[in-house]
């Protein structure tokens, strides 16, 4: 059937003739239309949809892995960059910089929560940290905390303000239960400081020496050097961190070796002053020498605390080892070209840093983890500030 057009009064051009048959064909124009753009939009949504995560996953890789293959980073095998980048292209997965930015700023953050700031020993890992986590693609910030502050509670006002995906917690306290620490909201590891065994459940992370058997083994060395009447120096009897693990270890030595602790020899660091500081190892040790206690050695528990020791040693007209001998722990590089140079406890901090930043960041990306509470080994290192009498 033809169609046939007439002028109107208005002399255009109007349709007559099969009303029925136009409008269904003008429907059909209309939902053809409709389905091109609904098609269209399903896959823009899908595109959309189609998040690093999702290459990670496809590839068999962690999100940072993949953020290093399309940021080109050189640390990167190239067999999986290529894996990536094939599966970024068939997905057509388009990167998106604005949230990418937003994600390494806010997202992919690590906080390094520090009781000790002062502490030389802590130095050598912030190092191994920004160059672990920048490899990573993670940034990371440093977050004191004071002796007085809890750890726990910084860590979680922390997590909130800048949206954390993880925490790294040097120093603290060793009396940690795990109902405590399932209060952190991001995964964490405690670095240098183990709970004590009685809190230990299995879930609980972290990277540490045995502070009390490597105490024991440095003070069970004084008592091999002949010495019985050892003073030892530690944070208040309050003290809930590495100080009491470190003075059992001072207790148990002694009593390996048949001999008594004498209170008089058991010295407290300053409240007024930063514990393990040289300021603290020297005000104690005139307070010592001051009192007329006699004792033959002096054991800091920590490098820093030693030096500020020998100092007033020194200033008493004093000689170590002649007259004292002193014994420290830790191991940082400023004991052994102290003069003289320090007997002491070496923890191996550079590994300890690596293995704390590995565990953390398989914690993120949901990786297995084999072991997640690593014991380190340190090694007895005999300076010149120790002698035999």
């Amino acid at each position: 059937m033809g169609v046939r057009k007439k002028e109107n009064n208005n002399g255009n051009g109007a349709t007559y003739g099969c009303p029925f048959f136009i409008t269904v064909l003008y429907y059909v124009a209309v939902l053809k239309d409709f389905e091109n753009c609904l098609s269209k939009a399903m896959t823009e949504t899908r595109m959309s949809d189609f998040t690093i995560k999702d290459v990670a996953r496809i590839c068999g890789v962690g999100v940072s892995t993949v953020s290093r293959a399309i940021n080109n980073h050189p640390d990167i095998n190239q067999a999986t960059k290529d894996k990536i980048m094939q599966v970024i292209a068939e997905n057509n997965y388009i990167p998106n910089n604005s949230a990418r930015n937003l994600k390494r700023s806010e997202s992919n953050t690590i906080a390094i929560l520090i009781k000790g700031i002062d502490n030389p020993f802590f130095l050598a890992m912030f190092k191994i940290f920004e160059q672990e986590l920048g490899m990573q693609d993670y940034s990371f910030i440093l977050q004191r905390v004071q002796q007085e502050e809890d750890e726990l509670l910084v860590a979680q006002e922390l997590s909130k303000e800048k949206r954390l995906k993880g925490i790294i917690f040097l120093g603290g306290r060793v009396d940690r239960d795990s109902k405590e620490l399932r209060a952190i909201s991001v995964p964490y590891v405690l670095c240098t400081v183990a709970p004590e065994k009685a809190m230990l459940t299995p879930e609980v992370n972290y990277v540490s020496i045995d502070d009390e058997q490597e105490s024991f083994r440095i003070v069970d060395y004084l008592c091999s050097l002949g010495h019985k009447r050892i003073a030892i120096m530690r944070p208040t009897c309050t003290d809930r961190g590495i100080g009491r693990s470190r003075y059992n270890g001072y207790v148990r030595a002694l009593k390996k070796h048949g001999i008594e602790v004498d209170p008089s020899l058991v010295l407290y660091m300053k409240d007024d002053i930063e514990a393990y500081t040289p300021a603290n190892g020297y005000a104690v040790t005139k307070e010592l020498l001051d009192s007329g206690v006699e004792f033959s050695a002096l054991y800091t528990m920590a490098d820093t605390t030693a030096m500020g020791a020998c100092k007033a040693l020194f200033e008493a007209g004093k000689r170590v080892p002649e007259d004292y001998s002193v014994a420290g722990f830790d191991g940082i590089d400023m004991a052994t070209y102290y003069n003289p140079s320090l007997t002491t406890i070496r923890q191996p901090k550079e590994e300890m840093a690596r293995a704390s930043i590995k565990m953390l960041l398989d914690l993120i990306e949901e990786r297995q983890v084999t072991n997640n509470q690593r014991v380190f080994e340190g090694e007895l290192w005999i300076g010149e500030s120790t002698r035999k009498i």
